[in-house]
């Protein structure tokens, strides 16, 4: 697909998805949405790609949805909201669930839907310009994203609920210590940080990363007799695989695994 309001590009493995609307903050809109959605399913179906970036142009990640575009759609908005979200969350669903690990580079602010989308992210890396509110009640909305789901997770119910009603403004250092952001980098070091450790994935072993990601998620809400029927069933499967006898093979030879 064409796109407008991102960049799609591969290299060597890696699939980068730069948000590309900075004179609006890269906020979400209608084709933001249904462009990240297409991103997502190509990196999800293309199996030459071994990792992902989301990152953005500009001095802000995302400023979280549209107001101007929304204040606009009248009594039309609740109609358009629901078509939005439907992609948006369309694409969060299969960067959560695909193989390939997400990598988030975020400068400048994440804010409600910006900031879910890097919640939603497998590795969050911040440049020290990075701030994250969640700001949805101070517009009298809820979150989206899927923020009610990954926030919780990274920093409990209580601390979620405090961000979440309060829309606190968090430093990249409090982010990090909280457990939202798992490296801060100097600016000029983030997106050279960010390829580094997509390097890192690219000669990795992607079915296990993926399968890791699954049954991450699983236990959200399995049973612990569930969960360890999962990874019972996946590991074995994983140990039939070419990757998993190449690691396996490599350890014992004490050598280092060539993944393919």
């Amino acid at each position: 697909m064409g796109y407008t309001a991102l960049r799609f590009e591969i290299h060597g493995g890696v699939a980068t998805i730069t948000l590309n609307r900075p004179s609006s903050a890269n906020a979400v809109d209608l084709t933001l949405a249904q462009e990240l959605y297409g991103a997502a399913l190509s990196c999800e179906s293309d199996s030459s790609i071994r990792t992902v970036i989301i990152t953005a142009e500009g001095t802000m990640f995302c400023g979280g949805g549209n107001l101007k575009d929304f204040a606009a759609r009248g009594d039309d908005l609740p109609r358009h909201l629901t078509e939005v979200t439907a992609f948006l969350h369309g694409a969060i669903e299969h960067f959560t669930s695909m193989s390939p690990p997400v990598i988030a580079a975020v400068q400048g602010m994440a804010a409600g839907a910006g900031m879910s989308l890097a919640c939603a992210c497998d590795i969050v890396l911040a440049a020290r310009s990075a701030r994250f509110t969640m700001a949805y009640t101070a517009l009298g909305l809820s979150p989206d994203g899927g923020g009610t789901f990954t926030l919780p997770r990274l920093v409990g119910h209580g601390r979620a609920l405090e961000l979440m009603l309060t829309n606190r403004v968090l430093s990249a250092e409090e982010a990090c210590r909280l457990g939202i952001v798992t490296q801060v980098t100097d600016d000029e070091a983030l997106l050279p940080e960010a390829a580094s450790l997509a390097q890192r994935f690219v000669s990795g072993p992607t079915a296990a990363y993926g399968a890791t990601k699954r049954l991450m998620l699983a236990s959200t809400h399995g049973t612990l007799e569930s969960q360890l029927r999962l990874e019972q069933a996946s590991i074995a499967a994983l140990a039939a695989a070419p990757n998993g006898r190449e690691g396996i093979q490599a350890f014992s030879e004490r050598r280092a695994p060539r993944f393919g």
